[in-house]
């Protein structure tokens, strides 16, 4: 068996100096590296409405070069939501000539961010709008009646997101706001109403100048009518009610942001619920402040709701000390944290 050792000898020896030919790279020579570009020359710009991938931006805002273009998303970004409102890096050609195509690198840090589930139970949240300070609730007096527990929602999700809330009431030639707004009558909410057959246009632009405005609102309820009235060439689609099932159709399918004085409005889909599954349920009595300032004479780890004992809040509605509008509060208040736990 010792030839074997001599052949493994020999071989050794032919092949000692050989080398291996290295194969070229399929994808190029050049080696693959996770080291991004700073960008440091990026342009930055505001979202203002999101399309199938396509993203329109406004360049230069608050310059006389202010302009729009269309941009795309950078691959290291396709995991991130960009959404209406989003400041971003851009980079390419910004000048928004038709068939140019500008490049978004980076999202600046989000001051708010305002989200909503699909319903309590998901913890997946979607991002509705970025960069927003109030929230604008457009409810009817009447056709369709008005929801105090969507309300409620809203105001949750706006004190969540750090969002000033206004109340907007339409249609009031219908019917009497009056016993629906007595279902926030502690708190300190700016409520405008519209006059018969008009919308409050002077006094919501008022409350939108220097601001970003999110508008919300249950379908069929004027808010498209009201984005229309403060952005004459907005053009959104607006809804009739069912008579039959009093239900609004679904008209705004998109969020888009419109330029009012030295403010934005953004209008938002219509929709006829709002989950709160990614709200911590401590946040939720900051959209109650009249209650707020009751709990503080509650036990240590009080849940606030009905059964819990000693509770300040229960023991006072219970004595009649709130009155019918502090019962109706501390009931909506409790039908959230019940949803929610």
């Amino acid at each position: 068996m010792s030839w074997l050792t001599d052949v493994d000898d020999e071989d050794d020896d032919k092949y000692a100096d050989y080398e291996a030919r290295n194969r070229p790279n399929p994808k190029g020579n050049r080696a693959r590296t996770k080291i991004r570009p700073e960008h440091t020359d990026a342009v930055t710009g505001r979202v203002f409405t999101v399309d199938r991938g396509r993203y329109s931006v406004i360049v230069g805002e608050g310059t006389p070069e202010e302009h729009a273009a269309l941009a795309s998303r950078a691959s290291e970004l396709r995991k991130q939501p960009i959404v209406t409102g989003d400041y971003v890096d851009l980079v390419g050609d910004t000048s928004g000539d038709e068939g140019t195509l500008t490049r978004i690198v980076r999202i600046q840090p989000r001051t708010t961010v305002l989200r909503r589930s699909a319903d309590d139970s998901d913890e997946v949240e979607r991002i509705i709008v970025a960069n927003a300070d109030q929230m604008l609730i457009v409810v009817a007096a009447a056709n369709p009646e008005p929801r105090p527990r969507l309300v409620d929602r809203y105001l949750v999700a706006a004190f969540d997101a750090g969002l000033t809330p206004i109340l907007c009431i339409t249609k009031t030639d219908l019917a009497d706001p009056t016993e629906f707004l007595a279902n926030f009558a502690g708190l300190d909410i700016t409520v405008v109403r519209s006059g018969v057959g008009a919308m409050p246009t002077a006094e919501i632009a008022a409350l939108l100048e220097g601001h970003t405005t999110v508008a919300v609102g249950h379908s069929g309820v004027g808010k498209s009518t009201l984005v229309n009235a403060l952005v004459p060439d907005a053009n959104r689609a607006i809804g009739r009610v069912n008579s039959v099932t009093g239900r609004g159709r679904h008209t705004s399918s998109s969020t888009i942001s419109y330029r009012v004085g030295s403010g934005w409005v953004v209008d938002t889909p219509g929709v006829r619920s709002f989950g709160l599954g990614h709200v911590n349920t401590e946040n939720i009595l900051r959209a109650f402040t009249d209650l707020a300032v009751i709990a503080e004479d509650c036990p240590r780890g009080c849940t606030h709701l009905p059964d819990a004992p000693d509770c300040a809040m229960n023991e006072r509605v219970a004595a009649g000390e709130l009155g019918d509008s502090g019962r109706l509060r501390l009931d909506s208040f409790q039908r959230l944290l019940a949803s929610l736990t």
